[in-house]
């Protein structure tokens, strides 16, 4: 059994990550939003009367629903096939770089990973280099090993 998260859990977390504010959505005025470099990366998303006409018959997924950016629509499609039951989508986001979380069937760990993720998606170069830098050794990317083509001239 997981505690089931809030959006004050997401505040707190994206909070936590360099340089972030939180402001209120520039369309809604009342949603919560959270920025890099002024860059949305996590904002509050509930349903408009449109998003719950397209869900039909069926139920839309309760609670407090958050987006959250990607870096590309591959990604995107990664991260909603390893947490189906937290992480989905919705016609509105269809080739869209972002993706939707139910607070309440995410685990603390999950959120904040996918808050990582999303803040990584949209941060400045030189502040994500940073804080990779800052990351423990075990969480740091594996180098890059040169492109190199064999004798033969064809790529590897």
């Amino acid at each position: 059994m997981f505690t089931v998260q809030t959006l004050d859990d997401v505040a707190r977390l994206a909070l936590a990550l360099p340089e972030v504010t939180e402001g209120v959505d520039k369309f809604r005025k009342t949603s919560r939003t959270w920025e890099v470099g002024g860059k949305a990366f996590v904002w509050e998303r509930p349903f408009s009367k449109a998003d719950i006409k397209r869900f039909g018959d069926a139920t839309p997924p309760a609670g407090a629903i958050v987006a959250i950016r990607t870096a590309d629509l591959h990604e995107k499609e990664a991260i909603l096939a390893a947490k189906p039951g937290a992480f989905f989508t919705i016609p509105h986001f269809d080739g869209y770089k972002a993706y939707l979380v139910q607070l309440d069937n995410v685990t603390a760990e999950a959120l904040k990973e996918a808050l990582v993720d999303g803040w990584l998606a949209v941060a400045p170069p030189s502040l994500t280099a940073e804080f990779e830098r800052s990351l423990p050794i075990t969480f740091q990317a594996a180098p890059r090993r040169p492109h190199t083509r064999p004798r033969g001239g064809k790529p590897m």
